[in-house]
């Protein structure tokens, strides 16, 4: 379980600095989340009546959204609806205490509602304005809906995913929206960092097509200099072999990676097919790759003849690279995972304790902590403004306009 703060837990590192997270599903949001979990005060703001829809995402219990439970953690949860008069002046009076505004609104949007960066700037000249769209803040596709699956297959993801004679594939999850909240959050550092130079805010323009291209490795280049475009491959690797999925005796799976030389070498010793280690061809992993036919057939037999642990233990013995191909079941019960704390347990009044990924990276002097979890739409509207000066009169004057 998280540990709550003692008055010797040091400060966290990004205590005192404000976000405010006006983005919906899902980069802009999770990478509010990423700050949060090291001390930053994330403030939500969602619409009085249509909240962020990962509230509604993916299974319920008791009516709660589980998704809400991890993006939504280490947050304060307000309502506003900033394209009235009152939403508006309270939005710019937030700006004002603020470090970042994170939203994922399309081009033009909050300029409609005078807010843009002309109106946030004047505001607040120290802010950094995060914005998160599919395809960025300009250029032919900027005013088109933007979602991590059209990243996936504009990217070049889905075309080199899946089997060589089967369809692209898209992930089952928000893969290209998670790499761009990474890259968005290390952005906003970059902006406060250069802030402590300049003294002054800047504009962040993160569009969701270019994280995910950039993880994809050398293609462009591939292409540029050779005309070479990466087919699909299966699990299969075209840089080395053996490199693969084979199933063990008792119906298990086993991902074996070659990518270092002296690995492929030790694989080969251990399935007994060590006159291959001295074919010219397995001196390169290309030269092994065009032989992958051969090498799956000397390793795929091997595993197939032993039990995932019987495997996994010689492998391990043999300092070469393998790994089961776990589901959920099999991460919660991994000591690796349980030594790291990957996993850890966080008290919920609604739901009771509850088990969700851990903050991502440990710091030795200063560590992140999840504080508490995903909170109901609006809780902490009316301390959030009270502290804002707001007095409760103007809370109800607010409520009667429907800002709140």
């Amino acid at each position: 379980m998280t540990p709550p703060p003692t008055p010797d837990t040091p400060p966290a590192p990004l205590a005192g600095l404000r976000v405010l997270d006006l983005a919906t599903l899902f980069a802009g949001p999770l990478c509010a989340t990423l700050l949060g979990d090291f001390g930053a005060e994330v403030i939500k703001v969602e619409h009085p009546t249509h909240p962020d829809p990962s509230r509604g995402h993916g299974p319920a219990k008791d009516g709660v959204g589980l998704w809400w439970k991890v993006l939504g953690r280490n947050k304060r949860n307000v309502t506003l609806d900033l394209s009235t008069a009152g939403g508006r002046a309270t939005l710019l009076r937030l700006a004002r205490t603020a470090d970042v505004v994170v939203e994922n609104f399309r081009p033009g949007t909050l300029e409609k509602w005078g807010l843009g960066w002309e109106e946030l700037n004047e505001a607040n000249p120290r802010l950094v304005l995060t914005r998160v769209t599919g395809f960025g803040q300009f250029g032919p596709y900027s005013r088109r809906p933007g979602f991590g699956t059209l990243a996936e297959a504009m990217s070049g993801f889905a075309a080199a995913t899946g089997e060589p004679d089967g369809p692209p594939t898209l992930p089952p999850f928000g893969l290209a929206d998670s790499v761009a909240a990474l890259t968005t959050a290390y952005a906003v550092m970059t902006a406060l960092a250069a802030r402590t130079t300049t003294g002054r805010g800047q504009v962040v323009d993160m569009a969701i097509i270019e994280p995910i291209l950039a993880v994809l490795g050398p293609q462009l280049l591939w292409y540029d200099q050779l005309g070479y475009v990466q087919p699909r491959t299966g699990n299969r690797s075209r840089n080395n072999a053996p490199r693969n999925i084979y199933r063990t005796a008792d119906g298990s799976w086993l991902a074996v990676s070659t990518s270092a030389q002296s690995v492929a070498e030790r694989v080969m010793h251990l399935v007994g097919r060590p006159e291959l280690v001295d074919e010219p061809w397995f001196a390169t992993g290309i030269g092994r790759a065009e032989h992958a036919d051969l090498l799956d057939a000397a390793v795929g037999g091997w595993i197939a003849r032993h039990t995932r642990a019987d495997a996994v233990a010689a492998f391990e013995k043999a300092e070469a690279a393998i790994a089961p191909v776990y589901d959920i079941r099999d991460i919660v019960s991994d000591p690796q995972y349980q030594a790291l704390g990957t996993i850890t347990e966080v008290p919920d009044p609604e739901l009771g304790p509850l088990r969700m990924q851990n903050v991502l990276f440990r710091l030795s002097d200063t560590p992140g902590a999840i504080r508490w979890a995903g909170r109901p739409h609006g809780a902490d509207t009316e301390e959030v403004l009270a502290e804002l000066g707001l007095t409760p009169a103007d809370i109800t004057a607010l409520r009667t306009e429907g800002a709140l």
